[in-house]
């Protein structure tokens, strides 16, 4: 059978005790026709163990970067080790960095160190940046608008219409997940309604946020396809024609 190629954008299959057996994950999301994954590193050693999985693996590619709930260990001298493992062949992006309100795991003024901080470094290095926004987007567009242009990627995109103008008119793009599919997710359906089209990528942040039929299991990459068919329910477009725009602004965004 063949299927409509398919970038995973965002998952963690560098996490061992979720995938005990990554080679047959990644075996399983070929077969339905995910030509890619972006495995992301979220702490220093998370960090190394995304870049060994990528180098382990042919379809797989790494993101790096402080994520904002473990920003409590934030260290700046780890920028140095940071920027050496962002010239590394198999590092698309700098990521998930970003401000997280909902958990109360680092400061918020640590919070805002890393993330401006990493903000500099990408912009020095001519990398992208993937974002992790949860009940901040307000403060973090605040940040965003006040900088030169750069590539943008709201990982997870869950902000309201206001807040997803405001990252459209910085040439973002936006990760769509398992959300779309659930039953209660009509507000996010309107709301990706109401981004441009060329703006949206797919991912499944497997292990979390299983698309249905999965929801309640632990997620897979191969999943990502259940998650571009819910975007396309939602935007009313055939699978085939987001399966392909989704695909080439991955490619586009990531440097593939």
């Amino acid at each position: 059978m063949t299927f409509s190629p398919l970038i995973d954008t965002h998952c963690h299959l560098n996490d061992a005790k979720a995938f005990p057996d990554p080679r047959s994950e990644i075996e399983a999301a070929l077969a339905v026709g995910v030509e890619r994954m972006i495995v992301v590193g979220t702490s220093p050693e998370d960090w190394e163990r995304a870049i060994v999985m990528a180098e382990s693996h042919a379809e797989v590619w790494a993101i790096v970067g402080w994520h904002p709930n473990y920003t409590a260990d934030y260290d700046r001298s780890s920028l140095g080790r940071l920027r050496d493992l962002m010239s590394h062949p198999r590092v698309l992006a700098l990521g998930e960095i970003g401000l997280d309100y909902h958990w109360d795991y680092a400061e918020r003024t640590v919070q805002f160190e890393a993330l401006r901080d990493g903000l500099d470094l990408a912009a020095d290095l001519g990398k992208p940046v993937v974002f992790h926004a949860r009940e901040a987007y307000s403060d973090l567009l605040d940040v965003l608008e006040k900088r030169p242009p750069h590539p943008y990627l709201f990982h997870c995109f869950a902000g309201n219409a206001e807040e997803g103008a405001r990252a459209v008119a910085l040439g973002a793009k936006f990760g769509v997940d398992g959300p779309v599919t659930y039953r209660k997710g009509d507000e996010l359906r309107e709301v990706l309604r109401g981004l441009p089209f060329e703006s949206l990528v797919v991912e499944t942040d497997a292990p979390y946020m299983s698309p249905v039929p999965y929801r309640g299991k632990p997620n897979r990459p191969a999943h990502v396809r259940e998650v571009a068919e819910g975007l396309a329910t939602a935007l009313g477009r055939p699978f085939e024609e987001v399966a392909a725009q989704t695909t080439a602004t991955a490619r586009d965004f990531f440097g593939f």
